[in-house]
């Protein structure tokens, strides 16, 4: 017969490794939620599909039968078809990475036959950035205490209450009849 004691152990020793059964299940399952996901955004067409193409001799339905709908076209020229294929990958604490990037530009001339096709890649891309200083706006420079005098009383919780509109009647209970004030326009009082 065993004793309390190592009934006791026992029992303790079985908690423990159904403890670290269920930790250690926990911990691989973790692992697949720090793996990098790939997802793939445009047009997903392989490059088997853009060899079908002849220049000279495919015409745009053609094009549309075999690649689908474009992923854009040119702003000024319907003649320019854009077909634009990209791979991002998603790690956990960091910003999405492009991995593959593959852009397709098909130009057709009047008659709608194909005379071009070009293919750039990831390295083909011209990176911008954004322009150092400020955008000036028209307008009067005020200071901080013009800022904080100027919205004293403009907020008042029962102006929605008086409006039919559903909205509030404007800064300092004015009737500017802008949107939401049922639609008379913007005119002045």
């Amino acid at each position: 017969m065993r004793s309390p004691k190592d009934t006791l152990s026992r029992s303790r020793s079985l908690r423990l490794f159904s403890c670290a059964v269920i930790g250690a299940g926990l911990a691989l399952s973790g692992c697949s939620v720090f793996k990098p996901s790939k997802i793939q955004h445009g047009s997903l067409i392989e490059a088997d599909d853009y060899n079908k193409l002849k220049i000279g001799e495919t015409s745009r339905s053609d094009v549309m039968d075999a690649l689908g709908s474009p992923t854009g076209r040119a702003t000024f020229d319907d003649n320019t078809w854009i077909y634009v294929s990209m791979t991002h990958v998603l790690a956990p604490l960091s910003f999405p990475q492009v991995r593959k990037q593959d852009v397709v530009v098909l130009t057709f001339d009047q008659n709608g036959i194909l005379r071009n096709l070009r293919s750039l890649h990831k390295d083909d891309a011209r990176y911008v950035t954004m322009a150092a200083g400020r955008t000036p706006t028209p307008g009067t420079k005020i200071n901080i205490m013009q800022q904080i005098l100027g919205n004293v009383g403009r907020y008042n919780p029962l102006s929605q209450m008086t409006s039919t509109y559903g909205g509030s009647t404007g800064p300092m209970n004015s009737m500017n009849g802008g949107p939401g004030h049922g639609g008379s326009g913007n005119s002045l009082p």
